[in-house]
């Protein structure tokens, strides 16, 4: 069995359709997804659609791009809406200084506060970096006595180098359809390198969709394409690896119904 462990279910192009794409999963092998949040409203439709859906489980909080909008009301939600037992996490949050979207200053006053929310629910942790691992990692270390739940960089883009530096945390890690990147060879090597004991897939869908469909629409099923080109470079059998993550997947998130 497989399970996409990071999915925007949420995101607008795929809310009406997302009982064909529970469908498409059963036949793909792929038992449940995660659905990941980035702001008040999505958070909502997230436990929405968990408490719809048999297979689908969620996750809130306020993505670092929508950070300038955080508010203590968000924070107080997000508290209400893990009471839901499908509610399995706090995230994404974290740094993202690509775009800048929201000052960094702010970024990270946001950051250290969901990683305070995470802690006092007893909650894991979904982290979004991308050109910030420094500052992440800064944050993570000094924030570390607050880490008790667990913390999963999703669809991790760092070198082997700087993963080594977040095994030191116990972080797990997410890999998406760029593993399927041929150009991608910093995410392969830094994927060939991770302890598979720590390795989740996901599809970050609708975007990074992976190898044979990249540049459409991407859907929690496609994380079959990643589990397959995973296996490949881990040289085990397809069925042991999907296994293997979805072992992963269910501990770190404390799925006990999957």
């Amino acid at each position: 069995m497989l399970i996409d462990s990071h999915a925007h279910l949420n995101d607008e192009r795929l809310l009406g359709q997302v009982g064909e794409i529970i469908s498409a999963m059963e036949e793909y092998g792929v038992g449940g997804a995660v659905c990941a949040s980035y702001d008040a409203p999505s958070s909502i439709k997230a436990a929405e659609l968990a408490d719809k859906y048999a297979q689908v489980y969620a996750t809130v909080a306020t993505h670092p791009h929508e950070a300038k909008s955080f508010t203590s009301k968000d924070a107080e939600l997000y508290g209400a809406l893990a009471k839901n037992k499908k509610v399995l996490a706090i995230g994404e949050t974290g740094l993202d200084y690509y775009y800048d979207l929201s000052p960094r200053d702010i970024q990270k006053k946001a950051f250290r506060e969901h990683i305070a929310l995470a802690d006092e629910l007893n909650l894991p942790l979904v982290v979004h970096v991308r050109d910030a691992y420094e500052d992440t990692l800064e944050i993570l270390t000094a924030e570390r006595s607050r880490l008790n739940n667990g913390v999963l960089i999703h669809n991790f883009s760092g070198d082997t180098e700087i993963m080594r530096l977040f095994d030191g945390l116990g972080c797990y890690y997410s890999f998406g359809g760029t593993l399927t990147f041929k150009n991608n060879k910093r995410g392969i090597e830094a994927f060939l390198s991770a302890d598979i004991s720590k390795i989740l897939l996901e599809t970050d869908c609708p975007y990074l969709t992976p190898e044979p469909h990249r540049g459409q629409l991407n859907y929690p099923y496609y994380v079959k394409y990643v589990a397959k080109k995973g296996a490949e470079l881990k040289k085990i059998e397809y069925a042991e690896f999907a296994d293997i993550t979805a072992i992963n997947t269910k501990r770190f998130f404390r799925i006990h119904n999957l």
